[in-house]
């Protein structure tokens, strides 16, 4: 036998709220047409729902059975609207996001576990891609937005780049590395000590790059490749060992004091950091709200990283 779900909602609410007239007004719904609701499910049924000249209204065995599985089907129906508005606010749903593996550890993982304190209901999938593997993921739609450097060059039509933060490199190193007792640093003493690569495929390999053609050098002592973000800190702040990282990578280890800039001013790249996201086809209200929060937070934290940054008396 099948029954009608709103005929068994309509009798839960009508026992719930104590009555036809009061169960309607809770549903939305007239006080008839909940009548001939609930008579026409007594008919299906065959048997009494109520218990005859009580008041408020009291279920047979049967009644009751029926009035707690349309309790059951009115907490869904609930939830399913509110996961549709929760959906269409971008308060709850998915957010994947791809981004270069050391801006990600340092400052955008933070920014997630803020995020998702204001909004719980929402799930980030985080992925670590460089500028080449985060345009095919947006192209083949396996990811809503990346956080990524890009330098002046055209992504083409189907792209937008917001921009979240100048971009600045530095050479870091230990806090109490012998460079930083020089009054003023010479190009040659940068070779002098041995260097972090960058990781393959990262946009800092280019930028090291450019630091040897500055300094007249066509190569440097490589003596640790390949590691994550900590994995680097940990390495400069035992060595001294000199690495090219962003300036706001730097910057947000601050308070561990484990590594520094070293002020000398090295060829920067036409590069910003920002957020990458495709212009054609429907985008996911969770990944807007997010992109919306990292911009918000960036705009109040790129001046705090500025004055950071004009603090270090650069030198050549």
């Amino acid at each position: 036998m099948k029954l009608n779900e709103r005929h068994l909602m309509q009798l839960a609410a009508v026992l719930d709220a104590g009555g036809v007239s009061e169960g309607a007004a809770m549903l939305g719904l007239t006080q008839p047409a909940v009548s001939r609701s609930l008579a026409m499910l007594e008919a299906r049924v065959g048997e009494p729902l109520f218990l005859k000249g009580r008041r408020p209204l009291q279920p047979t065995p049967l009644g009751a059975q029926l009035a707690a599985q349309g309790r059951v089907i009115i907490a869904a129906s609930r939830k399913a609207s509110d996961a549709v508005q929760g959906f269409v606010r971008g308060t709850s749903g998915l957010v994947r996001v791809g981004g270069v593996p050391f801006f990600m550890d340092a400052m955008i993982s933070r920014m997630i576990g803020e995020f998702q304190t204001l909004e719980p209901e929402v799930t980030v999938q985080q992925s670590y891609l460089n500028l080449p593997e985060m345009v095919g993921a947006l192209e083949a739609k396996q990811i809503d937005l990346g956080i990524v450097p890009i330098g002046v060059l055209d992504l083409g039509p189907g792209f937008e780049f917001t921009e979240i933060l100048p971009g600045r490199n530095v050479v870091a190193c230990r806090p109490d590395h012998p460079l930083l007792r020089k009054r003023r640093l010479q190009a040659h003493e940068l070779t002098n000590f041995p260097w972090v690569a960058p990781l393959p495929g990262s946009p800092l390999m280019s930028d090291l790059q450019m630091i040897l053609m500055s300094i007249g050098m066509s190569d440097l002592n490589i003596r640790y490749s390949g590691g994550s973000l900590m994995s680097v800190i940990n390495y400069l702040a035992e060595t001294d060992a000199l690495a090219v990282l962003p300036f706001s990578v730097v910057f947000a280890q601050r308070k561990e004091n484990r590594v520094t800039v070293l002020p000398y001013e090295i060829p920067q790249p036409n590069r910003s950091l920002g957020i990458l996201r495709r212009t054609v086809g429907p985008r996911s209200p969770a990944a807007e709200r997010f992109a919306a929060y990292v911009a918000t937070a960036f705009e109040d934290l790129k001046h705090i990283i500025k004055r950071h940054e004009n603090a270090v008396v650069w030198g050549r």
